[in-house]
């Protein structure tokens, strides 16, 4: 497995925020990197009483997402999930429920202390149509055509080559199967100095596309039936950057509700 600086970075803050679980909400790390379970305006209040009520904490504590792809995306009794950049492994748990013992779920995650968690996690939720497995999301290790559905949790932002993840994502992807990710994306530029700062990037923020290019870069890749539906917008006092105090007023007014979750779906063609 290949990893550049930007991989190391996050891997260093995701690594750490593994090994602070149990220490209390988000793992006992306020910056751990996309925020934290709890009231985080990116990633608090995303998963339902009932859904945190099937899980062991340690999951529900460290979701580090920005959706609920696994409440948005359909899946079926008996599919093959593939969750990219799986984490403490709560949509992968998720998604094993739904698509039951017929069905298979894959949590991919490049941190060693976060298949550790995750693998801690599925023993004790007793999940057994679970595997995780350690690579990058630009080098997926499965097969050709081996997975029905896509999800992923405000991971693919933080990639460094976007147009990588995707072809991977199709190359895996059955014919007719789909991609149902959530994401951080922007409208419009990023501000410079945003799109410079490593805690920006880390947070899930600085790496964000901008909507249109992530709906070509879809497109471009051989996917159909495209669509970016904005889920959650955020004002610029939510985003974590100190290079917010070095925009002027008018770009924060200008900035402010540009950067948001979305839901992004496509389909990769039968044919």
């Amino acid at each position: 497995m290949k990893l550049n600086e930007t991989h190391l970075k996050v891997q260093e803050k995701y690594g750490q925020a593994a090994r602070n679980a149990g220490t209390g909400c988000c793992g006992g790390a306020s910056d751990s990197g996309c925020g934290c379970g709890c009231d985080d305006p990116i990633t608090g209040n995303l998963y339902t009483d009932e859904e945190k009520a099937s899980l062991p904490s340690d999951a529900v504590n460290i979701s580090l997402g920005c959706g609920n792809p696994t409440a948005l995306a359909t899946l079926s009794p008996g599919e093959t999930v593939l969750d990219l950049g799986s984490g403490g492994g709560i949509d992968v748990l998720l998604s094993a429920r739904r698509v039951g013992s017929a069905g298979y779920v894959y949590g991919l995650d490049m941190t060693d202390e976060m298949l550790a968690l995750a693998e801690k996690n599925r023993i004790e939720a007793g999940v057994e149509n679970v595997k995780f497995l350690k690579g990058n999301i630009e080098e997926i290790p499965l097969p050709d055509a081996s997975v029905d559905v896509i999800i992923s949790n405000c991971v693919i932002n933080l990639a460094s080559d976007k147009g990588a993840v995707l072809r991977e994502a199709f190359r895996v992807l059955k014919p007719g199967g789909r991609f149902a990710v959530s994401d951080v994306v922007v409208e419009g530029e990023m501000p410079e100095a945003v799109r410079r700062d490593i805690e920006a990037y880390v947070g899930c923020v600085a790496g964000a596309l901008e909507v249109n290019e992530y709906a070509s870069l879809l497109r471009a890749t051989g996917f159909e039936g495209v669509s970016l539906e904005p889920t959650r917008r955020y004002a610029v006092g939510d985003i974590p950057s100190k290079a917010i105090d070095e925009l002027s007023d008018e770009e924060k007014l200008t900035f402010d509700g540009r950067v948001m979750s979305a839901f992004v779906r496509a389909t990769k063609p039968l044919a």
